[in-house]
């Protein structure tokens, strides 16, 4: 039995934030996926060879594990609209542990069955949908994004429905805490103020303990959550990631991108970008996620009223757009190798993804090659050329103001272009690229899910051998569609 596995810390919450379950462990399962970077960090086995027990509990077939699984209930908006209790339907915490850096992670099984709170759904997990997750959990994390992390990946030849028959998998996350901003809606809009605080005070002693010297301790708790949301988002925005499904049930207290469902990064730029095909609206388009994140938050503030002024909440709340846009040019600014700040270079950057969406410029690419632009030399880098459709049409005279801006640098070409490389990723987990592998995947072959995996474990770094991975998407690409089914 794994020994390392602690209790976890929630159980010190009243019993009523969470139900005790019984894990419905997966038939005939194998481990597709196992994380051994993460793994050692976490100090657990780095190899499959001493990870029998460890197996047993990412399938849910450890039948006595060592501390009672519990899923928590909250609360949440969806769409818009108020969608009452919700919960973890089909992700169950089984304990924490605790990494080489002192710090407590919690481990949780996604697909494991049903809870108090899957409302009459099966609590499982399609491997489409895991496969998805798994990889772009550890591909948000070298991009450098705050995320959860995937641990293991545990295939099964049961089957499950959902538009059609497929196979269930369980996904094992793990995360300094899953919390999210709906366990704080949940409470409040049940009218029960005494819980709002008791949970504001478990996540300020375990999660935010710098925030207990402030006047208001609550207050700042919301602040520094602000704070980090908005700096989330604005990574999202910079290298064109759309979540898909931004309920407030699916925003992490702790800034962490969470819950990967019908997600998408953008090929061809476009600002209304809208990865997830049940979003008929548009309303967590790429574009709509800065104001749509702002909104959340909002409902988060609504629930810190028993803690702290509305005056106070409302300061803070407009302080977001602020501190978003200040993350994002920061962001843009480096993008485009500029480290002494200009007051034009805001219309700069504008300008240039105005000229992106005119022709549809793969975003990622768009930006990786600016990085061979030349301060002194008035041609165009081939590989740039190869993908703006109409260079001389869009791309040129913005050319002419980029190289005049760069006289202002102090770096040379080459230092500049090291830099920007280190933030401009060549590899990008695309749609066809993550629908081939899962393809594969369903017939028994992860060598392309495997391969994929490191490719994207490594996005900024040249890996010449795998070149393909870094080609313009094909046209039969744009027809892909997402869905919140998983």
């Amino acid at each position: 039995m794994p020994t390392s596995l602690q209790p976890s810390r929630l159980l010190s919450l009243p019993e009523h934030h969470y139900s005790a379950i019984d894990v419905q462990p997966l038939h005939q399962a194998s481990l597709l996926a196992y994380n051994t970077e993460l793994a050692t960090s976490l100090n657990l086995p780095a190899t499959v060879q001493h990870l029998e027990n460890w197996i047993a509990l990412f399938s849910g077939s450890l039948l006595t594990p060592p501390q009672q699984p519990i899923a928590t209930v909250y609360s949440g908006h969806q769409f818009g609209i108020w969608a009452g209790q919700l919960g973890d339907g089909r992700a169950m915490l089984l304990g924490e542990v605790v990494s080489s850096q002192h710090e407590h992670w919690e481990i949780q099984l996604k697909g494991g069955g049903q809870t108090p709170y899957s409302r009459r759904a099966d609590g499982r997990a399609v491997l489409r949908s895991s496969i998805r997750e798994y990889l772009c959990s550890e591909y948000m994390h070298a991009l450098g994004i705050p995320t959860t992390r995937a641990l293991a990946l545990t295939a099964s030849n049961d089957v499950v429905y959902r538009e059609q028959a497929e196979t269930a998998a369980v996904v094992t996350r793990v995360s300094p805490s899953f919390l999210r901003f709906g366990h704080f809606e949940h409470w409040y809009h049940k009218g029960l103020n005494h819980d709002v605080q008791v949970l504001a005070d478990w996540v300020l002693d375990h999660l935010y303990p710098e925030c207990l010297q402030a006047d208001n301790p609550y207050l700042q708790l919301f602040a520094t959550i602000s704070q980090r949301t908005a700096d989330l988002v604005a990574s999202w925005q910079a290298v064109g990631f759309c979540h898909g499904v931004l309920n407030t049930d699916n925003l992490s207290i702790l800034g962490l991108t969470i819950d990967y469902g019908p997600f998408g990064f953008m090929d061809g730029f476009d600002p209304h970008y809208i990865c997830n095909h049940s979003d008929h609206h548009g309303r967590y388009s790429y574009q709509a996620q800065p104001a749509i994140v702002q909104w959340n938050l909002s409902c988060l503030a609504s629930c810190f009223l028993p803690l702290a002024t509305e005056e106070e909440l409302v300061a803070v709340l407009n302080g977001f757009v602020a501190q978003y846009k200040d993350a994002y040019l920061q962001k843009m600014r480096a993008k485009l190798g500029l480290y002494i700040e200009d007051e034009h270079d805001q219309e700069l950057i504008d300008d240039l993804l105005k000229a992106m969406a005119a022709q549809r410029v793969d975003f990622s690419l768009g930006f990786r090659y600016l990085s061979q632009v030349q301060r002194n030399d008035n041609t165009i880098p081939q590989k740039l050329r190869h993908i703006w459709p109409l260079p001389d049409v869009g791309l040129t005279d913005w050319l002419q103001r980029y190289r005049h801006r760069l006289q202002q640098e102090v770096l040379n070409d080459e230092e500049r272009a090291v830099r920007m490389n280190a933030v401009n990723p060549k590899y990008v987990l695309r749609q066809y690229l993550l629908q081939q592998a899962i393809e594969q995947a369903q017939q028994g072959n992860v060598d392309s899910m495997n391969e994929l995996y490191q490719v994207m474990s490594k996005p900024y770094d040249e890996q010449p051998e795998y070149e393909q991975y870094a080609a313009l998407p094909p046209d039969w690409a744009a027809g892909i569609c997402v869905s919140c089914s998983s």
